[in-house]
């Protein structure tokens, strides 16, 4: 009796967190950006922004890079687009958490060619 419990909690923890992608309350900023390398947990994204110099009255492009949680059950490649969120710090250098893909390598290759 005691063991059928206990394989029904398992099987109750194990449904929920395939239901759930990650189980890390987000918040803050939504960002968007390529996947430039991919780590077993987690991978590292590059985010280009315009920004605007008053004194030399030009524009001028900046690049910074973000590291998110890979949650499991996701498929990423080097090249996709994904979408990140931020979170409490879940390690030194880990900040955010992986929402969705946006678009994969593939469907950017395709594009070119039409």
């Amino acid at each position: 009796m005691k063991t059928e419990k206990k394989n029904n909690k398992k099987e109750k923890k194990e449904s929920q967190l395939a239901a759930a992608p990650f189980t890390t309350s987000t918040r803050g900023r939504i960002f968007e950006g390529i996947v430039k390398k991919k780590f077993p947990t987690r991978i590292v994204i590059e985010m280009e922004r315009i920004l605007y110099v008053k004194k030399y009255e030009r524009f001028y492009k900046k690049k910074s890079k973000i590291h998110a949680r890979l949650p499991a059950g996701m498929d990423v490649n080097i090249g996709d687009l994904v979408q990140i969120q931020e979170c409490r710090p879940l390690s030194k250098i880990i900040h955010a958490v992986m929402i969705k893909k946006l678009k994969s390598v593939e469907s950017y290759k395709q594009g070119d060619k039409k």
